[in-house]
């Protein structure tokens, strides 16, 4: 009888092409069966916190909180390579002291990112979906943006005001990391191990199969254009995904290192890689 395991993921086009070979069963397993848990990724966050999930994508700043209770895997990360998580607003600001921005939770790596280089203004959590929004109703003065909304922001008429890969650049020549994929220390390590790579071949898949999974992709694509999705996928889905140690390690590394020495986390995080 084949053991089910909990997978989680968002609801993010990014996210459903990864797992695309996984959900369509093009990938599949003699040991194992998939039950797929399709959550926002705050959700899957705190499902993780409270060690209720087998293996998920979270946040990395997530991941400072559960990593006595799961392992990195060597793929499914997200990093933003000159690109990732900006400040937007309909007006630009003479300085962010005060100001009142709209963050898509404190638990988000955009969160954290934005700590490491503002740390004066008023944060208010929103549901990613709503931030967007409340800049436009003039509910807070500038807001984080994430998801497809760094592409198009321009379109709504929103200026940049903080351009956090940028600022990211200037002290680190890694990609910025945003999500990763994690995996219960709950489990034999060739379980681990058998799981971590059938997702590293999933994506592999997808990548090979572009259209096809992106097909799958924009059924989560929040109405936007097939380029804009499609251009977003691949943002977040590239050789890095398939692969943190080539370049992705060295920027993570430096997140948590950066992040603890500003106190916006409580300890080192020591990182305890699946390689597959």
């Amino acid at each position: 009888m084949k053991k089910n395991i909990t997978l989680g993921h968002s609801p993010d086009a990014d996210d459903a092409f990864m797992f695309y070979g996984i959900s369509k069963g093009v990938i599949t397993s003699d040991k194992f069966t998939f039950d797929h848990i399709i959550r926002d990724i705050q959700t899957l966050n705190v499902l993780a916190i409270n060690n209720e999930i087998d293996t998920t994508a979270v946040s990395a700043h997530a991941y400072t909180k559960i990593n006595k209770d799961y392992r990195v895997m060597d793929c499914g990360a997200s990093m933003g390579d000159g690109y990732g998580p900006i400040v937007v607003g309909k007006k630009l600001l003479d300085s962010t002291k005060g100001a009142k921005i709209a963050i898509p939770g404190k638990l988000t790596s955009a969160f954290l990112l934005l700590q490491l280089y503002c740390n004066d203004a008023e944060f208010v959590e929103y549901d990613f979906d709503q931030v967007v929004p409340a800049i436009i109703n003039s509910e807070v003065d500038a807001g984080l943006i994430i998801h497809e909304g760094q592409i198009t922001y321009k379109d709504l008429g929103l200026n940049l005001l903080i351009d956090l890969p940028s600022l990211w650049s200037k002290e680190c020549s890694s990609p910025i990391p945003l999500g990763l994929n994690v995996i219960s220390r709950s489990l034999d390590i060739e379980e681990q191990e058998e799981i971590s790579g059938m997702i590293k071949n999933s994506i592999t898949y997808s990548l090979n199969n572009i259209e096809e999974a992106l097909d799958y992709a924009m059924e989560f694509g929040r109405g936007v254009s097939r380029d804009v999705a499609r251009e977003f996928v691949l943002m977040y889905v590239n050789e890095d995904t398939v692969d943190i140690t080539k370049r992705g390690l060295k920027g993570l590394n430096f997140f948590y290192e950066s992040a603890y020495k500003k106190g916006l986390i409580k300890e080192k995080i020591e990182l305890d890689l699946i390689l597959t």
